[in-house]
């Protein structure tokens, strides 16, 4: 077997520079989709509902399957690039033409366009993000040097959605206007439409850097397996399957706040100043969001093994939501009180993506002590998985939440006036409480199992070194 060497500062770069693009592609599907389906093009909350859920069931047969093709792929260029790029590519087309609906369509044909090219954006995002994730393994040591990798992928990916946190709204009002737009719904049309169109250029353009710089440094040993092996490996990896509740709760939790407080500002919190205070809201959660992924992570490593630190992150966010509730209930219409819990929040969730990613590469490992087998495709593709699988269920609460509080969008209207006062209190305590009970459900599925300690891993590694001098 060949030797990998240490990775270099461009390599690094390279790798991480793609986790932007991608994330920037996935954060504005994941948190604009329902927003720019219900409150942009006007189809209803039930059938977006639906929508949302039947595309990952899609997704739980078309995932594993894409797993199982790039462990057997075979070329010159390696296993996991030329499905990187070919995926990157396609993604990015369906991207834009699933911001550009075009306006004739109603009904039916509305529906149908919205289904195909939400499922189609499904299936070509899995083409490049579970080769994506699946390299850093193939080139990359276990121990410090796949955890820095690992935590530097994940802060960059977490730079990608927190760009697209802050500056979407605004940038979509701004793009609307330059096209013309006169209307509010003119204006978010055409420029949903126009900024879909550069995301998807940067994230090609991004994605094309990391293959060109990527490779893989040694032969990992990927044995192919059917999709009936691949889930029975899944269940004998317990770790594994830990892992993926945890990264289910996580972003469920995230998602459904990320969609419902643009609902609960516009037709709650600030109707006639929204726009501006979901920019703000965001500008700052996703500032913290990137700070707390390169210092805040940084700093509670030298003091907390990565357990101790996930569970302070969960009372963390718990924390901001609490305050969250507590504001709301004051009548007040002032922003800049949000800003605490926002800041809490997405801090948070930026170092819990950063270590989930460990948590996760370290599962492979513990796989091949225990199976004999390394299932990198197996394992990331069930991450591509689980995490769309997240924003689909994230999606469907927050549309029926929409849906049972009759919050729907007059296109033709300007929001000057609240919501009433039943619907505004169900948004609240939904946006919250709905976040917390999963957290909650996710730490405590993880206490139970989760073994895979700084301590368990060096042991894990020391035998998996010692079979290989074997």
């Amino acid at each position: 077997m060949e030797t990998k060497k240490k990775l270099t500062g461009g390599e690094k770069f390279a790798y991480g520079l793609g986790a932007v693009g991608k994330d920037m592609v996935y954060m504005l599907s994941a948190s604009y989709i329902s927003i720019y389906f219900l409150d942009v093009m006007g189809i209803s909350a039930a059938a977006i509902a639906v929508l949302l859920m039947v595309a990952r069931v899609f997704d739980a047969f078309n995932d594993p399957l894409m797993g199982v093709i790039v462990a057997k792929t075979k070329t010159r260029w390696g296993k996991f690039r030329p499905w990187l790029l070919i995926g990157t590519i396609t993604n990015a087309v369906i991207l834009y033409l699933m911001f550009t609906i075009p306006p004739e369509l109603d009904g039916a044909g509305l529906i149908a366009y919205a289904s195909v090219t939400y499922i189609l954006w499904g299936v070509t995002y899995t083409m490049m993000d579970i080769p994506y994730w699946s390299m850093v393994p193939a080139f990359t040591e276990a121990g410090k040097e796949r955890e820095g990798l690992s935590a530097f992928a994940r802060s960059c990916a977490g730079v990608g959605s927190a760009l697209i946190s802050i500056i979407t709204v605004g940038s979509v009002v701004a793009l609307g206007k330059m096209c013309g737009g006169t209307t509010d719904n003119e204006i978010n049309r055409l420029g949903y439409s126009k900024f879909a169109l550069i995301i998807a250029v940067i994230f090609v353009i991004f994605i094309a850097i990391t293959c060109l710089f990527i490779k893989e440094k040694s032969t990992v040993d990927m044995q192919t397996a059917s999709i009936k092996d691949m889930f029975k490996a899944l269940i004998q990896n317990d770790q594994a399957m830990t892992v993926v509740v945890a990264i289910v709760m996580i972003n469920s939790a995230l998602y459904i706040t990320q969609q419902l407080v643009y609902f609960f500002l516009k037709y709650d919190f600030s109707p006639k100043t929204y726009v501006g205070d979901f920019t703000l809201f965001n500008m700052v959660g996703g500032g913290f969001q990137i700070i707390s992924m390169m210092l805040l992570f940084p700093l509670l490593r030298k003091f907390m093994d990565t357990v101790k630190i996930f569970y302070t992150c969960f009372a963390m966010a718990i924390t901001g939501y609490v305050i969250i509730i507590v504001i709301s209930l004051t009548g007040t219409s002032n922003v800049a009180f949000l800003l605490l819990p926002a800041a809490i929040i997405m801090s948070a969730v930026g170092v819990l993506n950063v270590i989930i990613t460990v948590f996760l590469a370290n599962t492979v490992d513990y796989g091949e002590l225990k199976n004999n087998r390394r299932d990198e495709s197996v394992i990331f593709s069930m991450q591509t998985f689980v995490v769309k699988l997240a924003s689909g269920i994230a999606g469907f609460i927050s549309s029926m939440v929409l849906y049972i509080f009759h919050i729907s969008s007059d296109k033709k209207a300007v929001v000057a006036e609240p919501i009433s006062q039943a619907s505004r209190m169900g948004l609240r305590f939904s946006m919250t409480l709905i976040p917390i009970a999963v957290l909650v459900i996710g730490a405590i599925v993880f206490a139970k199992k989760y073994i895979l300690t700084d301590k368990k891993m060096s042991e894990i590694t020391a035998e998996l070194n010692s079979r290989k001098a074997q």
